[in-house]
C-alpha cells in the first residue's frame, strides 16, 4: 500500500519547509544516502529520500528524479535560497531533528519500505 507524504507527515510529524501543496503524493518507497551519486543512481519518481545533506544540490537531484521529497535529518535546514529554490521546483522539503537511522526505522515502521534499485554491477 502506497502512503502519501501527508500521512508520513502526520505519522511523524516531520515540519514542512517547501512544497507543502504537494504532500498528497504517494511514497512508493524510500531511499537513504548521503552520496549525491548514489541517490542518482539509487532512487527513482516518488521515492522519499532521506539525507542530512541540505544544500542546493540536493534540491536539483531530488528535481531530477522527480523524488516525492527529501527527508533532511538530525536538524538540519536548508538556507533560505535553497528553500526558495525547492519551492519554484516543487520539491518537497521536510526536516527531522532525529538522526538518519531513527528516521528510517520509523519510515519502514509506517509501511514505508527500502527502495531496491534493479540488480546490475556497481
Amino acid at each position: 500500500m502506497d502512503l502519501t507524504l501527508n500521512r508520513i507527515v502526520d505519522q511523524f510529524p516531520l515540519k514542512v519547509l517547501s512544497g507543502s501543496g504537494r504532500l498528497d503524493r504517494p511514497v512508493r518507497g524510500g531511499y537513504a544516502s548521503d552520496l549525491l551519486s548514489c541517490v542518482m543512481k539509487g532512487a527513482a519518481p516518488d521515492i522519499l529520500w532521506v539525507t542530512l545533506q541540505f544544500h542546493m544540490n540536493v534540491v536539483a537531484v531530488a528535481g531530477l528524479l522527480d523524488l516525492a521529497g527529501v527527508l533532511i535529518t538530525e536538524g538540519n535546514r536548508p538556507d533560505e535560497e535553497t528553500l526558495a529554490r525547492a519551492q519554484q521546483d516543487g520539491v518537497v522539503i521536510l526536516v527531522h531533528p532525529q538522526s538518519t537511522f531513527t528516521v528510517v526505522g520509523r519510515l519502514n515502521d509506517l509501511g514505508i519500505k527500502g527502495f531496491e534499485p534493479a540488480a546490475g554491477p556497481r
